[in-house]
């Protein structure tokens, strides 16, 4: 299981979204074809730029709520000030995609931040 993580401002477009995914997979090493799902705070779910960017991905949009976010929070790389005074979390994009990967996740890397947009890989290693 491979998530991507968003982190947006408010109106962030499909094709911004698009864009930090993709530089947040170049920067992690996957490809667009790994990822099972996009991941993000229940807040964000009615963004059009967050589900149209999942619908051209083809893949579900799951929306993590708060206390996950938080129970995720000690596991990311990243520490931003502003996010943790309004979401509780040290960076939304990380903590969504460990919380959406499950408790057994490690990120592949430190979100990248593209424009309005932050983006975090996160995954499960297969098991053997």
């Amino acid at each position: 299981m491979i998530v991507a993580g968003i982190g947006c401002r408010k109106g962030a477009t499909a094709q911004e979204i698009d864009a930090a995914i993709e530089a947040a997979l170049a920067e992690t090493g996957q490809t667009r074809a790994a990822l099972t799902s996009l991941a993000t705070s229940d807040g964000k779910g009615s963004e059009p730029g967050l589900v149209d960017a999942a619908a051209a991905f083809g893949l579900e949009l799951i929306l993590i709520k708060p206390a996950a976010l938080e129970a995720a929070g000690p596991r990311t790389q990243s520490f931003s000030p502003k996010v943790k005074e309004m979401f509780g979390v040290p960076s939304v994009a990380e903590a969504a995609a460990l919380a959406a990967a499950g408790p057994d996740s490690a990120l592949f890397g430190p979100r990248t931040i593209v424009g309005p947009v932050t983006c975090a890989i996160a995954g499960t290693a297969p098991k053997t």
